[in-house]
């Protein structure tokens, strides 16, 4: 027998299986249980257009899902797209009782929890839901702004240094953490770079496994930050081993500096269908992400080594006195080969008082 918060753990583990590749829908993830407690179907949104989570799940189960429990990472939707309502699914199916983790907060598919109970069944909402949020927090964060929900990564020394003073940067990290970088890259939409990392590194901005070098199946658009175009020709971004976008201030729309909008940009990415972007470079662009409040997530990889002078990690992040500084929350800190990486999320500052008239 199994509880329906051991159900929910496993559904939302299975919900993690579709990160990178179900954009623009999010990730989902289910479990029946029979009458007696028992897993007779599970399944999870692997796919944009392919059935939904609940679908795979009552595939799996046929008759032993009647008179049962449904489990689900997020609300069951209520809309016919690209599939049919999994709401009026659950429904034929006869289950009498479905628990949800975080109710969708998007107003063309909402209200699937109103139709269970419309028609006669039991439903529960806010199972493990901290933990239902995290897993789908760039799908919600997406939904809630009209925004791509922005991680960004950088590796440095423990002297917050990504190059030395001679420009070289190859190695900082560890290959372990150079590998859990591919993975990372693997749950995005979209790599964001700036023009002057792609000038000085010319990286691929892939997904590769660092053991032979081969490219994943599925690859994240590359975006490149190219207020000028200055983008060669022949970098190794424009190759056909991905899709990319150079973002020009004249395409993308430009600030009062005359560079890239980021905000126009990230706006633009969510109407091609990015939900989830990983911002890797370089310092500037990472400073002007920041000072413009547009990264929900930092994942730095911090390498036990000292160089005393070269590139810092971040410039220009818009703050003049220690007062004004990012303040972070750390939500974890791991080893990862020789390095420490952490994740860490912007902490809000709280709203000043009004002052009072004399």
């Amino acid at each position: 027998m199994v509880t329906e918060d051991e159900a929910m753990r496993r559904a939302i583990a299975l919900a993690a299986r579709g990160l990178g590749t179900t954009s623009p829908n999010p990730v989902v993830g289910c479990v029946l249980l029979s009458p007696d407690g028992d897993v007779v179907g599970e399944g999870f949104h692997a796919y944009a257009g392919g059935p939904h989570a609940e679908i795979v799940a009552l595939a799996q189960a046929g008759e032993l899902a009647r008179g049962g429990t449904c489990v689900v990472s997020l609300e069951p939707c209520n809309h016919t797209g690209r599939t049919g309502p999994c709401s009026q699914a659950l429904i034929g199916a006869g289950v009498r009782r479905v628990v949800i983790g975080v109710d969708d907060p998007n107003p063309v598919a909402s209200g699937g929890a109103s139709a269970l109970r419309a028609a006669g069944i039991e439903v529960v909402t806010g199972l493990r839901h901290e933990e239902a949020e995290a897993g789908n927090i760039a799908w919600l964060t997406a939904v809630r702004r009209g925004r791509p929900y922005v991680t960004w990564k950088f590796a440095a020394t423990l002297d917050g240094r990504s190059a030395a003073a001679d420009g070289t940067s190859q190695w900082i990290s560890s290959a372990e953490s150079r590998a859990d970088v591919h993975v990372l890259r693997s749950t995005v939409d979209a790599i964001v770079a700036g023009v002057g990392t792609v000038l000085a590194d010319d990286p691929q901005l892939t997904v590769r496994d660092l053991r032979d070098g081969t490219l994943a199946i599925k690859q994240p658009l590359r975006v490149v930050v190219d207020s000028a175009g200055r983008t060669p020709e022949d970098a190794r971004v424009r190759d056909a081993a991905a899709p990319t976008w150079i973002v020009t201030a004249a395409e993308a729309g430009s600030d009062p500096q005359g560079r890239v909008d980021l905000s126009a940009m990230l706006t633009q990415l969510h109407a091609r269908g990015v939900r989830n972007v990983l911002l890797e470079g370089g310092p500037t662009l990472a400073g002007a992400f920041l000072a413009a409040g547009l990264v929900d997530r930092v994942i730095g990889y911090i390498a036990p080594k000292l160089l005393g002078d070269g590139r810092a990690a971040l410039v220009d992040a818009g703050v003049g006195t220690i007062a004004d500084a990012l303040e972070l929350e750390l939500t974890e800190i791991t080893q990862v080969g020789g390095d420490l990486r952490f994740t860490a999320l912007p902490r809000q500052k709280p709203a000043e008082p009004p002052h009072s008239q004399p």
